[in-house]
């Protein structure tokens, strides 16, 4: 794992070589990894993923990435999902619910990252599609 700051965030990114990620404890390591890099959005190759985590039944995405949010933790996933998002018509619209939001992202490179970062802030900054902006006048 290394830190690294792009688009003026600081990120943990998950090395692409080593066990699969799928349980709450695995987070907990990646929650303390970004500590110490003081990163607020931890990028995960996805083929570091337990296959199960595509298979939301499992309750391993569910699980993992609550643990992350619970520490106010950004998780991305960064590669090509596509097989999974064909194969699951529940795991398709959760991609696009996750998208729409800023706690879980789905990018096919880290390019795409780069782009989302910088129209969107930090967790803690959202900026327009990252969360609401405010309202004028309030």
């Amino acid at each position: 794992m290394r830190t690294e700051t792009r688009q003026g965030v600081p990120l943990l990114l998950v090395d692409d070589d080593g066990p699969a990620l799928s349980t709450p404890e695995d987070a907990l390591a990646l929650v303390g990894g970004s500590y110490d890099g003081a990163a607020e959005t931890v990028v995960v190759p996805v083929g570091r993923l337990d296959p199960e985590f595509f298979h939301l039944r499992s309750g391993i995405a569910g699980g993992f990435v609550q643990t992350l949010v619970d520490y106010r933790k950004r998780l991305v996933v960064v590669g090509d999902i596509t097989a999974a998002v064909s194969e699951s018509s529940a795991f398709h619209d959760f991609v696009v619910e996750s998208n729409g939001g800023d706690h879980l992202w789905f990018v096919p490179t880290l390019d795409a990252l780069d782009e989302r970062l910088a129209r969107s802030g930090t967790p803690e900054q959202p900026g327009a599609e990252g969360g609401v902006e405010p309202t004028p006048g309030r």
